[in-house]
């Protein structure tokens, strides 16, 4: 179903923006992990509403709990169920969109699918289902520390708008990500973006960007050849995020302007390992890791519901004007950067597992 992801280590989201609660099951998680609701509330903390004046006000504490799979602190093996319930939920605030599709919105879309849509917030198609996403993450994360001991996923916003930041992928860390509420962490663009965004709300407007992810660490080997390929898998995750608009890997489209002389990551031996002296390859040849830091970018377009009238048709085909009300990101993007990391752990522990039960 739509609602699942993964195969050795399989997810499914539930719950809707207004409802009564969201959060996810995951099947497949290796047994004896130490687990804890404050392991998993850590992530939560990064993505929920209400943390920074850039992001939406919304009033949620997102305390997950964990329902089943835990047992004295330990997983068992079993399926792992973590909630969240819906504290702050405001419905009336959407009533507009009860009868009025919201333009670039899944509003219309989710109507000429299912015949029917909860409209209190967009229901699925709102950015608060990935709270199970990041829940589901934070367990994937405990894992990967005994299947790949020294992997690290590291994700920051690269750019708002035309704001772009200079950032060392390959020595960057996570205290400088969180060290500024936009999580960029190259200090000076990190200011210009928060006044940008600052400006954007204040006119009722949105704005978009790009999220830039490094994860270093991964063994030589994970990855499936042709369809299951890991950049196929990584591509297919971050395109499921809400607001996404673009993916790539490696070089990604700057590449087309190389030739492969000047494209091609030469390999060498450094204390008796095989490396490449470049890493255009984004770490990944073939669909398979080869143990060089993967690069990914993510773009993200401007929030859809936004403050300014805009035209639309209502449910009955009739031309009519609608200006939004409710709480939203003026840029999703500060909250995406946990979303980000989350669907790139939740690819690996999968074909970490994978690999693990294919070859040992």
């Amino acid at each position: 179903m739509s609602s699942q992801f993964g195969q050795a280590f399989r997810i499914s989201t539930w719950g809707e923006s207004h409802g009564g609660g969201v959060g996810v099951v995951i099947d497949g998680c290796p047994p004896r992990l130490e687990l804890s609701e404050a392991d998993i509330q850590r992530d939560l903390d990064r993505r929920r509403p209400g943390q920074s004046e850039i992001v939406t006000p919304r009033d949620e504490a997102d305390q997950c709990r964990i329902l089943s799979g835990v047992f004295q602190g330990q997983t068992l093996g079993t399926p792992i169920c973590v909630a969240v319930m819906n504290k702050d939920a405001r419905p009336e605030s959407y009533r507009e969109m009860e009868t009025a599709y919201r333009p670039s919105h899944a509003d219309y879309t989710y109507q000429a699918k299912y015949g029917i849509r909860n409209w209190q917030g967009g229901g699925r198609a709102s950015a608060r289902e990935t709270i199970g996403r990041v829940a589901a993450a934070a367990v994937a994360k405990k894992a990967l520390t005994q299947l790949a001991p020294g992997l690290e996923i590291v994700a920051y916003v690269k750019t708002i708008h035309e704001i772009k930041a200079y950032v060392n992928p390959e020595t960057v860390t996570m205290e400088e990500v969180e060290s500024n509420i936009v999580r960029c962490p190259d200090p000076a663009k990190a200011q210009e973006m928060i006044d940008f965004i600052k400006q954007v709300r204040s006119e009722g407007d949105s704005v978009g960007g790009t999220i830039e992810c490094v994860i270093r660490g991964t063994p030589a080997g994970w990855g499936e050849p042709v369809f299951d390929k890991i950049e196929a898998d990584l591509a297919k995750a971050m395109m499921s995020l809400p607001a996404t608009k673009g993916f790539e890997v490696g070089s990604g489209f700057a590449g087309t302007r190389l030739r492969g002389s000047e494209h091609n990551d030469a390999f060498v031996m450094e204390s008796g390992k095989v490396r490449t002296r470049t890493n255009l390859s984004g770490g990944i040849q073939g669909g398979i890791t080869n143990g060089e830091p993967i690069f990914l970018r993510i773009a993200f377009k401007p929030t859809a519901t936004i403050f300014k009238p805009q035209e639309t048709v209502t449910v009955t085909g009739e031309a009519t004007e609608l200006q939004a009300r409710g709480r939203h990101d003026p840029c999703v993007l500060p909250r995406a950067v946990p979303m980000v990391e989350a669907m790139a752990a939740l690819v690996l522990v999968d074909h970490a597992l994978r690999q693990r039960g294919q070859v040992g």
